[in-house]
């Protein structure tokens, strides 16, 4: 009689699986304000902000469980600060990605363990790990619980200086009329309604990000191409996800959340689709939006700097 073997566990399937029943249920909570600690990213246990996808999950995790620290980490790094999980706690998968470089039989052909490049094949892979926040761990020194630093008040429908001061300076032409928000890649421009529209300025630059971020799909920009594109097809839903995933990164560095001005099922259908559809779109899809969030960031930087030089 044959043993039955235990599954494979496969990180990619858990993570989309989780994303999948949240969306579900009709909420994005990555798009709730938050900080923890005064941290508006998670943290890893020297301090370093997670990027691409951890980031957006670890995100996640930390608003709907509520977590008042930034902190996440392994249960060997927790031990090593003399420090233990709760019992009964449950960790979160992460994913680590790496490259090997084998030799085109499959083995490495030098003896000092170099391979020739001519023969050398890279092969990318995908690694899984656990992680525990610091609010599920007794014994951490104060430091992994930093105070809450206050949250600021914006008056309605009034630029915030420096975030105005952030998007003034990206050179994507930003047109400010009608009521909807959209990026017209004939003209490569980006059309929105003006910020006294917005209750919350907050929202007006949540939603200039998502459009920012379609912007940056163009040829002479990022080059991000999913195919032929009309609202509602697949290849739309993907780059709504990106555009998503990009205005919480770059929230997450001037303060605002992620905003549409629809929020429907239509929209929730979208995401929906591409992840039952790919269980590696969420983790494709976070690397691009990672892309065009530090695209954007360099952008604004590099022209203000040129600003700075010029009145010098």
């Amino acid at each position: 009689m044959a043993r039955s073997r235990t599954p494979k566990f496969d990180a990619s399937e858990v993570i989309t699986n989780e994303i999948i029943r949240i969306i579900e249920r009709g909420v994005l909570p990555w798009r709730k304000p938050w900080t923890a600690g005064g941290s508006s990213r998670p943290l890893r246990v020297g301090g370093e902000p997670y990027q691409g996808v951890n980031n957006f999950l670890l995100t996640m995790r930390t608003v709907m469980a509520g977590h008042s620290s930034p902190f996440w980490m392994t249960l060997p790094q927790a031990n090593a600060l003399d420090a233990k999980v709760r019992k009964g706690e449950k960790s979160s998968v992460v994913v680590y990605y790496g490259q090997s470089q084998k030799g085109a039989d499959g083995e490495n052909d030098g003896s000092d363990g170099d391979v020739r490049s001519e023969q050398a094949r890279i092969f990318r892979f995908q690694k899984s790990y656990r992680v525990f926040n610091a609010c599920q761990i007794e014994g951490l020194p104060d430091s992994f619980f930093p105070d809450p630093e206050p949250v600021p008040e914006h008056p309605p429908s009034e630029p915030i200086p420096h975030m105005q001061a952030f998007f003034d300076a990206i050179d994507i032409t930003t047109v400010f009329t009608g009521r909807e928000a959209y990026y017209l890649p004939p003209v490569d421009k980006v059309y929105m309604p003006s910020i006294t529209r917005f209750q919350d300025p907050r929202n007006f630059y949540g939603v200039w990000a998502h459009e920012l971020a379609h912007a940056t799909k163009a040829p002479h920009r990022l080059n991000r191409d999913f195919g032929f594109s009309k609202f509602g097809n697949t290849s739309y839903a993907r780059e709504e996800i990106v555009a998503e995933l990009t205005s919480v990164f770059l929230g997450q560095t001037l303060g605002f959340t992620a905003h549409t001005l629809e929020m429907n099922a239509a929209y929730l259908h979208n995401w929906l689709r591409v992840l039952r559809s790919d269980k590696g779109a969420i983790f494709r899809h976070a690397a691009d939006a990672q892309r065009a969030c530090d695209y954007l960031i360099a952008r604004s930087e590099a022209c203000r700097a040129g600003e700075g030089a010029e009145a010098a």
